[in-house]
């Protein structure tokens, strides 16, 4: 259990939000829902026209024929996996950030702060947070090639333009997870007075089962999502910080996907430096269609990871908490 209650939940106990656990998930879900309208009318509006040349391409317009389920979806998957889409997807994940910081604010009536959003130290964490992530993912990514897991190649004819671009996409997207999941709900269900391990808890499971739609989802990935929140929480809980957390959930997914050329939570393969082609049928150490984010790599890494947080939370006591600053 952890015994260490953050500034970030006492500055966010002075909201107007409700104390009731069951009231907080309603809210939650609405604003959520909310989120993902927002979030998908982008991606809705570039994914029309080329989806429309995919079908004439392949004679249902023509036709007249009606498409399966089946195929629907393999079409949209290709026409999906073009960076002209998948990019200003990302970019639109942006929405989520703002709604969470406008309901915080303007709904729960409490500081940015509260969300962990503060100036003091930001660049330092958030740069710390950046060598952090690349080191887990780069640990899980090396140890499954030298076991033999996956194959790793460089890839001919690398965008690194492309891939900038992607790395823009995948700060706006790690950012807004992290706000929704960790810097609104974590900080409210902490705020109505609930213990820090229920926060934690709640906010992960919650983060988990918003991906159980992706390609590929199932018990291990469900797993090794949790634990990828409860490592986010618990870093937001002991620097009192959201940046950092920001920073790893955002370079994990971009080095990941478009260093090391793996599935990002069952999402389709992008512009990458290396390309890693899984080499065992076990997709309990690939990840399967999931990535390798539903490897037991993942979870070994998460868990080392995890418990050197637990070790830090430990060496802090109540008494170590100080009172907000006002300038933060």
């Amino acid at each position: 259990m952890l015994d260490y209650r953050p500034k970030v939940f006492s500055e966010a106990s002075k909201s107007h939000a409700s104390k009731n656990i069951f009231i907080i998930l309603l809210c939650f879900l609405a604003v959520f829902i909310v989120i993902i309208l927002l979030e998908s009318i982008i991606p809705a509006i570039v994914t029309l026209k080329p989806m429309i040349e995919e079908l004439r391409k392949q004679g249902y317009l023509d036709s007249g024929e009606i498409i399966s389920v089946k195929e629907a979806t393999k079409l949209a998957s290709k026409v999906s996996s073009a960076p002209k889409v998948m990019i200003p997807s990302l970019l639109s994940t942006g929405f989520g950030t703002l709604a969470a910081i406008f309901y915080c604010r303007c709904i729960e009536m409490r500081p940015v702060r509260s969300m962990g959003a503060r100036k003091k130290g930001f660049f330092s964490h958030y740069f710390s947070g950046l060598l952090c992530g690349l080191i887990m993912m780069s640990a899980i990514a090396l140890i499954s090639a030298a076991l033999g897991i996956n194959k790793m190649k460089l890839c001919n004819n690398i965008n690194y333009g492309i891939i900038a671009l992607f790395f823009i996409g995948f700060v706006v997207q790690g950012m807004s997870e992290e706000f929704i999941f960790r810097g609104y709900l974590m900080t409210t269900i902490g705020g109505s007075g609930k213990h820090t391990t229920v926060a934690v808890l709640i906010s992960s499971v919650g983060f988990a089962l918003a991906h159980a739609g992706n390609p590929g989802f199932g018990p291990l990935p469900f797993v090794n999502l949790f634990l990828f929140g409860v490592f986010a929480a618990l870093c937001v809980v002991i620097f009192d910080n959201i940046w950092g957390a920001c920073a790893i959930h955002s370079i994990w997914n971009f080095t990941q996907g478009n260093f090391y050329g793996i599935s990002v939570s069952g999402s389709v393969d992008a512009e990458s430096v290396f390309r890693s082609v899984p080499q065992s049928s076990h997709a309990f150490l690939t990840g399967g269609k999931f990535g390798i984010e539903g490897s037991l790599i993942t979870t070994l890494i998460l868990g080392i990871g995890i418990a050197s947080e637990l070790y830090m939370i430990s060496r802090k006591t109540p008494e170590t908490e100080t009172t907000p600053s006002k300038t933060e």
